[in-house]
């Protein structure tokens, strides 16, 4: 696609920051996709594929708020619902087998 820019500089940032732009998105994607797989497994009672599936979203996130992707506040945000979820899931099985 062409740019509206005339100056060099102006079109190597519009180039790059559609590069960025890209590489973020394919980072929300992978997150977003393991934290579906982890509520799906929830759903389905299998705590042990859970858990799995909490350790990859959990290090998907840590290394979306290192490279910038995602806030740290929000980065927190998501792993502390993730992790209640996963305590609320293994408290339900307990008092179910009690």
């Amino acid at each position: 696609m062409k740019s509206l820019a005339n100056i060099k500089s102006a079109k190597k940032r519009i180039e790059i920051t559609r590069i960025r732009t890209e590489r973020n998105k394919k980072r929300k994607s992978a997150i977003k996709h393991w934290e579906k797989e982890f509520i799906n497994a929830i759903n389905a009672g299998e705590l042990g594929k859970a858990e799995e599936n909490l350790r990859q979203a959990i290090r998907y996130i840590n290394k979306a708020r290192s490279k910038g992707t995602l806030h740290d506040n929000t980065a927190n945000r998501k792993i502390s619902r993730l992790t209640i979820r996963l305590n609320k899931a293994k408290q339900e099985l307990s008092a179910k087998e009690a």
